[in-house]
């Protein structure tokens, strides 16, 4: 009975963690390029009474073994695309298919983010393409985007070469092109905030979306929904509450139980 407390308390504690993660899927189901997560459990160490053998014909076929409960293990995203909505700004992008875009954190390291709502900053060297944060955005050679035109005019290709229509409406080409990378497993890529991902060795290096054969596509004038379905978020949450409620009900369970045994004498 004490086994089925301790069970069951974790039991309680894992359910809190899945709430955590269905609850930042809900909160972020109006944010650009979120993808949601869904937490993966494991179960706990077995005891084992007695193990199955069979010697010369004979011998027990089962084991006889009881658990004690279960813990997160991991938080997996789903990498889907949202929805792609219409915002008709030229310095908004989309991206079809699994890249990144490539960004310069404040620390000067490489980041990466789906969010494609980009801005232009006044800088001393031009006005430079950032986030909303004031985050560089990156081009294939790892150099910030600098856009010295006016961005009514700027035209960007499926594959993220810049180009504008210069005065004599002929479209010219700026010499850049919006980083586009894919990673050998995102699974890996460690959330920071901010809509940014961070590579490490369980990511792999970024890979230029250009050198591979599947290539990603880039859309001007969209931004990639959040993937979070809200109906199927509720659902989860729904089972969530009901799995942590039938655990404290076997804590209930397990204390009158041993309640009754402690009171066998009286």
């Amino acid at each position: 009975m004490m086994r089925a407390l301790w069970t069951a308390g974790g039991g309680m504690q894992a359910q809190q963690f899945n709430v955590d993660v269905i609850s930042n899927n809900l909160a972020n189901v109006n944010t650009t390029g979120y993808k949601k997560e869904r937490a993966e459990f494991k179960d706990l160490l077995y005891e084992t009474v007695n193990r199955a053998y069979m010697l010369e014909g004979t011998g027990k076929p089962v084991n006889l073994q009881v658990g004690h409960g279960a813990a997160p293990v991991a938080t997996v995203k789903n990498f889907s695309s949202g929805n792609l909505e219409k915002t008709e700004n030229a310095l908004d992008f989309a991206i079809n298919g699994d890249a990144f875009f490539t960004i310069r954190s404040a620390t000067g390291e490489a980041v990466f983010t789906r969010d494609g709502s980009f801005k232009l900053s006044v800088t001393d060297q031009g006005n430079m393409l950032t986030t909303s944060d004031g985050l560089q955005v990156l081009d294939d050679a790892g150099n910030p985007i600098i856009l010295n035109i006016d961005t009514a005019k700027l035209n960007v290709t499926s594959s993220g070469e810049l180009t504008y229509i210069d005065e004599n409406g002929a479209t010219a080409s700026l010499g850049q092109k919006i980083a586009m990378v894919k990673f050998p497993n995102k699974q890996g890529l460690e959330s920071i905030g901010n809509n940014l991902f961070r590579q490490n060795s369980a990511s792999g290096a970024p890979v230029l979306d250009e050198e591979l054969a599947e290539r990603s596509s880039l859309q001007q004038g969209y931004l990639e929904s959040s993937n979070v379905q809200v109906v199927e978020e509720m659902v989860k949450l729904i089972v969530a509450q009901r799995a942590y409620e039938i655990n404290s009900k076997a804590i209930q369970s397990a204390d009158e139980m041993l309640g009754l045994a402690n009171n066998l004498r009286k």
